[in-house]
Protein backbone atom coordinates (compact mmCIF):
# COMPACT_ATOMS: atom_id res chain seq x y z
CA UNK A 1 0.00 0.00 0.00
CA UNK A 2 1.50 3.37 -1.13
CA UNK A 3 1.26 6.24 2.22
CA UNK A 4 0.26 9.40 2.35
CA UNK A 5 2.30 12.17 1.66
CA UNK A 6 3.95 14.01 4.81
CA UNK A 7 3.66 17.51 4.79
CA UNK A 8 4.55 20.21 7.42
CA UNK A 9 1.20 21.47 7.58
CA UNK A 10 0.94 18.27 9.64
CA UNK A 11 3.43 19.49 12.48
CA UNK A 12 3.46 23.31 11.92
CA UNK A 13 6.77 24.66 13.94
CA UNK A 14 4.87 25.84 17.58
CA UNK A 15 4.17 21.97 17.57
CA UNK A 16 7.71 20.89 16.47
CA UNK A 17 9.52 23.27 18.96
CA UNK A 18 6.64 21.89 22.12
CA UNK A 19 7.84 18.74 20.84
CA UNK A 20 11.29 18.86 21.10
CA UNK A 21 10.95 20.43 24.54
CA UNK A 22 9.06 17.41 25.79
CA UNK A 23 11.35 14.97 24.55
CA UNK A 24 13.92 16.79 26.19
CA UNK A 25 12.75 17.41 29.51
CA UNK A 26 11.08 13.67 29.90
CA UNK A 27 14.81 12.25 28.79
CA UNK A 28 16.38 14.52 31.69
CA UNK A 29 13.41 13.50 34.06
CA UNK A 30 13.57 9.67 33.27
CA UNK A 31 17.40 10.30 33.86
CA UNK A 32 17.33 12.09 37.25
CA UNK A 33 14.69 10.04 38.40
CA UNK A 34 16.65 7.00 38.10
CA UNK A 35 19.83 8.28 39.96
CA UNK A 36 18.07 9.66 42.39
CA UNK A 37 16.71 6.23 43.48
CA UNK A 38 19.74 4.65 42.24
CA UNK A 39 22.87 6.92 42.51
CA UNK A 40 25.21 5.08 40.19
CA UNK A 41 28.01 7.64 40.69
CA UNK A 42 28.66 10.32 43.28
CA UNK A 43 29.05 13.87 43.95
CA UNK A 44 25.53 14.47 41.60
CA UNK A 45 22.54 14.36 43.94
CA UNK A 46 21.94 18.07 44.27
CA UNK A 47 22.47 18.79 40.68
CA UNK A 48 20.16 15.79 39.57
CA UNK A 49 17.55 16.69 42.21
CA UNK A 50 17.51 20.41 40.87
CA UNK A 51 17.50 19.40 37.40
CA UNK A 52 14.51 16.84 38.26
CA UNK A 53 12.56 19.96 39.65
CA UNK A 54 13.16 22.02 36.83
CA UNK A 55 12.69 19.59 34.34
CA UNK A 56 9.24 18.85 36.06
CA UNK A 57 8.14 22.22 35.94
CA UNK A 58 9.37 22.89 32.57
CA UNK A 59 7.34 19.77 30.81
CA UNK A 60 4.01 20.91 32.80
CA UNK A 61 4.32 24.60 31.64
CA UNK A 62 4.89 22.94 28.07
CA UNK A 63 2.33 20.52 28.40
CA UNK A 64 -0.62 23.69 29.17
CA UNK A 65 1.17 25.47 26.26
CA UNK A 66 0.55 22.67 23.81
CA UNK A 67 -3.02 22.21 25.10
CA UNK A 68 -3.66 26.02 24.61
CA UNK A 69 -2.00 26.14 21.28
CA UNK A 70 -4.37 22.89 19.95
CA UNK A 71 -7.21 26.41 20.37
CA UNK A 72 -4.90 28.61 18.60
CA UNK A 73 -2.92 27.25 15.96
CA UNK A 74 -4.47 25.37 12.69
CA UNK A 75 -2.97 21.87 11.28
CA UNK A 76 -3.59 19.48 8.53
CA UNK A 77 -6.37 16.87 9.62
CA UNK A 78 -4.82 14.12 7.55
CA UNK A 79 -2.08 13.19 6.14
CA UNK A 80 -1.53 13.99 2.31
CA UNK A 81 -2.99 17.51 2.61
CA UNK A 82 -1.84 21.18 2.93
CA UNK A 83 -5.40 22.45 3.87
CA UNK A 84 -5.68 22.96 7.79
CA UNK A 85 -8.26 23.08 10.21
CA UNK A 86 -8.18 23.84 14.19
CA UNK A 87 -5.42 21.49 15.45
CA UNK A 88 -7.81 19.98 18.75
CA UNK A 89 -10.21 18.77 15.99
CA UNK A 90 -7.16 16.02 15.57
CA UNK A 91 -7.78 14.60 19.01
CA UNK A 92 -11.40 14.02 18.82
CA UNK A 93 -13.33 11.67 16.86
CA UNK A 94 -13.42 12.28 13.18
CA UNK A 95 -15.62 11.32 10.20
CA UNK A 96 -12.32 9.76 8.98
CA UNK A 97 -11.55 7.45 11.74
CA UNK A 98 -14.76 6.96 13.85
CA UNK A 99 -15.48 3.44 14.72
CA UNK A 100 -11.79 1.83 13.94
CA UNK A 101 -10.26 1.09 16.91
CA UNK A 102 -10.73 -2.74 15.88
CA UNK A 103 -9.20 -2.01 12.74
CA UNK A 104 -6.37 -0.03 13.61
CA UNK A 105 -5.63 -2.58 16.51
CA UNK A 106 -5.64 -5.51 14.10
CA UNK A 107 -3.00 -3.33 11.58
CA UNK A 108 -0.98 -2.20 14.93
CA UNK A 109 -0.46 -6.36 15.70
CA UNK A 110 0.48 -7.19 12.43
CA UNK A 111 -3.28 -8.74 11.65
CA UNK A 112 -4.05 -7.20 9.14
CA UNK A 113 -1.62 -5.65 6.23
CA UNK A 114 -2.93 -2.45 5.59
CA UNK A 115 -4.66 0.61 8.02
CA UNK A 116 -7.48 1.89 7.42
CA UNK A 117 -7.98 5.40 5.96
CA UNK A 118 -7.58 7.88 8.58
CA UNK A 119 -7.37 11.32 10.02
CA UNK A 120 -3.77 12.53 10.97
CA UNK A 121 -3.81 9.72 14.15
CA UNK A 122 -5.57 6.66 14.50
CA UNK A 123 -7.61 6.41 16.92
CA UNK A 124 -5.09 3.97 19.10
CA UNK A 125 -2.83 7.38 18.77
CA UNK A 126 -5.70 9.81 19.74
CA UNK A 127 -6.20 7.70 22.98
CA UNK A 128 -2.46 7.98 23.87
CA UNK A 129 -1.89 11.75 22.82
CA UNK A 130 -5.13 12.70 25.06
CA UNK A 131 -3.79 10.26 28.05
CA UNK A 132 -0.50 12.14 28.42
CA UNK A 133 -1.45 15.46 29.25
CA UNK A 134 -3.63 14.25 32.29
CA UNK A 135 -0.27 11.47 33.08
CA UNK A 136 1.93 14.63 33.13
CA UNK A 137 -0.47 16.46 35.33
CA UNK A 138 -0.73 13.48 37.79
CA UNK A 139 3.40 12.93 37.44
CA UNK A 140 3.69 16.75 38.37
CA UNK A 141 1.18 16.81 41.63
CA UNK A 142 2.76 13.87 43.14
CA UNK A 143 6.45 15.67 42.31
CA UNK A 144 5.09 18.38 44.37
CA UNK A 145 3.70 15.93 47.03
CA UNK A 146 7.84 15.16 46.95
CA UNK A 147 9.24 18.45 46.90
CA UNK A 148 9.89 20.01 50.32
CA UNK A 149 8.67 23.64 50.02
CA UNK A 150 5.07 22.19 48.62
CA UNK A 151 4.62 18.92 50.48
CA UNK A 152 3.41 20.87 53.90
CA UNK A 153 1.14 22.68 51.27
CA UNK A 154 -2.96 21.99 51.38
CA UNK A 155 -3.35 19.23 48.78
CA UNK A 156 -0.06 18.10 48.37
CA UNK A 157 0.32 17.49 52.45
CA UNK A 158 -3.15 15.66 51.94
CA UNK A 159 -2.21 13.55 49.66
CA UNK A 160 0.41 12.30 51.54
CA UNK A 161 -1.49 11.77 54.69
CA UNK A 162 -4.16 10.01 52.19
CA UNK A 163 -2.02 7.56 51.26
CA UNK A 164 0.27 6.59 54.05
CA UNK A 165 3.02 8.94 54.09
CA UNK A 166 5.76 10.22 51.74
CA UNK A 167 7.45 7.18 50.76
CA UNK A 168 4.32 5.80 49.51
CA UNK A 169 3.82 8.80 47.02
CA UNK A 170 7.58 8.70 45.83
CA UNK A 171 6.91 4.74 44.97
CA UNK A 172 3.43 6.26 42.86
CA UNK A 173 5.95 8.89 41.80
CA UNK A 174 8.30 6.21 40.45
CA UNK A 175 6.12 4.07 38.66
CA UNK A 176 4.72 6.83 36.50
CA UNK A 177 8.32 7.31 35.55
CA UNK A 178 7.92 3.58 33.97
CA UNK A 179 4.32 4.77 32.58
CA UNK A 180 6.22 8.11 30.72
CA UNK A 181 8.96 5.40 29.55
CA UNK A 182 6.20 3.00 28.42
CA UNK A 183 4.77 5.74 26.30
CA UNK A 184 8.06 7.05 24.83
CA UNK A 185 8.48 3.76 23.23
CA UNK A 186 5.05 3.03 22.14
CA UNK A 187 4.90 6.75 20.93
CA UNK A 188 8.18 6.06 18.53
CA UNK A 189 6.26 2.96 17.24
CA UNK A 190 2.95 4.04 16.26
CA UNK A 191 4.33 7.17 15.28
CA UNK A 192 7.01 5.93 12.79
CA UNK A 193 5.39 2.34 11.36
CA UNK A 194 4.83 2.90 8.36
CA UNK A 195 8.22 4.58 7.68
CA UNK A 196 10.63 7.62 9.30
CA UNK A 197 8.82 10.03 7.73
CA UNK A 198 6.89 11.82 10.00
CA UNK A 199 9.78 12.02 12.32
CA UNK A 200 11.67 13.53 9.39
CA UNK A 201 9.10 16.47 9.23
CA UNK A 202 9.10 16.47 12.99
CA UNK A 203 12.48 16.90 13.65
CA UNK A 204 14.37 17.94 10.24
CA UNK A 205 11.29 19.60 8.85
CA UNK A 206 11.72 16.85 5.37
CA UNK A 207 9.02 16.58 3.07
CA UNK A 208 8.07 13.69 1.22
CA UNK A 209 5.93 12.71 -1.15
CA UNK A 210 2.76 10.07 -1.31
CA UNK A 211 -0.89 10.17 -2.32
CA UNK A 212 -2.85 13.18 -1.95
CA UNK A 213 -5.85 13.42 0.31
CA UNK A 214 -9.07 15.59 0.05
CA UNK A 215 -10.57 16.10 3.52
CA UNK A 216 -13.38 17.26 2.45
CA UNK A 217 -14.10 14.27 0.04
CA UNK A 218 -12.55 11.88 2.83
CA UNK A 219 -10.61 10.04 -0.49
CA UNK A 220 -7.41 10.11 -1.93
CA UNK A 221 -7.38 12.06 -5.40
CA UNK A 222 -3.68 11.56 -6.53
CA UNK A 223 -0.03 11.21 -6.02
CA UNK A 224 2.72 13.63 -4.92
CA UNK A 225 5.87 12.23 -6.27
CA UNK A 226 7.79 14.92 -3.87
CA UNK A 227 10.81 13.28 -2.50
CA UNK A 228 12.95 14.89 0.68
CA UNK A 229 16.09 15.68 -1.63
CA UNK A 230 14.20 17.39 -3.68
CA UNK A 231 12.19 19.89 -0.94
CA UNK A 232 13.93 22.91 -0.54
Amino acid sequence: MAHLAHYREAHPLPFVITHWVNLIAMLLLIFTGFYIHFPFFPGFMGIARGLHIFSGIILLLNCLIRVLLAFIVKSAPAGGTRKVDADYKNFLPQKDNRHQLGAWLKYYLFLKKDHPLSGKYGVPQKLAYLAVPVLILIVAFTGFCLWAPTSVVGPFAAFNNLVGGVMTTRIIHYFLMWVFILFLFIHVYLANIEGLAPSKIMFFRKEHGGLVYDPDLHNIVGVDDLHDEEKK
